[in-house]
């Protein structure tokens, strides 16, 4: 359910009657709860979200779905008043130069920069959390700190500009969060209401401390065979190349 209408006090001064633009980066095997939820959210907080991605084509995700584009890196509007990127198999993207420098350019000019769950590694690749504080999933916070970055182990991490999401479900919480941030919690609560979003989870699991070390040890199976290889191995050859990158560009 959705909740129709805009907010006058829009991040943008002299254009307060808009609805605010918000910029979702698509790119294959992204996981698509991470901005699925974010995306429920701001929209019944009255945004306007785009979907970008490199063209129109369909964008699959980590597990086959296929996301429809609305815009493409080159037609996405100029000055976005939040910049977002899910996370998923970031491997890719995070070598990707047109999707990188797509970040550096909106991100000169967008009044939230954010992301949920490795969406983060890709804004530290483009820069955009230098000297900033941010969390990512639990699993990749030692890549994250790779791009020096200082990790938060929040559910959720605002540190001035810049929003942060823990793993995928964190989405709902940091959209809610980031609503009442820009618009006023009587938005974000009805944006909440309207989700019905209430969160009862039938297992206290969801983090490594209170799942345990036999699901913690399961789930690095799980996670070999997603990544084909280890998190070290697999995600860690893509973020040394991107530091290395990063390096070469600030040197």
């Amino acid at each position: 359910m959705t909740v129709e209408g805009t907010h006058g006090n829009s991040s943008r001064s002299g254009d307060a009657a808009r609805p605010l633009d918000v910029g979702m980066l698509l790119f294959e095997g992204h996981t698509t709860l991470d901005f699925v939820g974010p995306h429920l959210a701001f929209s019944s907080a009255g945004m306007r979200v785009h979907l970008v991605s490199d063209s129109l084509a369909p964008v699959a995700s980590d597990i086959g779905l296929a996301v429809l584009p609305t815009v493409t890196l080159e037609d996405c509007p100029a000055d976005l008043d939040i910049l977002f990127v899910p996370g998923g198999h970031v491997h890719e993207v995070l070598l990707d130069q047109d999707k990188i420098d797509f970040l550096v350019d909106r991100g000169r000019t967008a009044s939230y920069i954010t992301s949920v769950c490795t969406g983060s590694l890709v804004l530290a690749a483009a820069g955009l959390l230098d000297g900033y504080r941010a969390a990512t999933h639990w699993a990749t916070r030692a890549q994250l700190a790779r791009f020096g970055v200082e990790v938060s182990y929040e559910r959720v991490c605002v540190d001035r500009n810049r929003a942060t999401g823990g793993g995928v479900t964190a989405g709902i919480d940091f959209a809610l969060t980031l609503i009442a941030r820009v618009l006023g919690e009587d938005a974000a609560k009805l944006s909440q209401l309207a989700m019905e979003y209430t969160p009862q989870p039938p297992f206290d699991a969801g983090s490594p401390e209170s799942a345990g070390a036999e699901v913690v040890a399961r789930f690095a199976q799980f996670a070999d065979a997603a990544f084909g290889g280890s998190i070290e191995e697999g995600l860690g050859r893509a973020v040394s190349e991107a530091v290395e990158r990063r390096a070469a560009l600030t040197s």
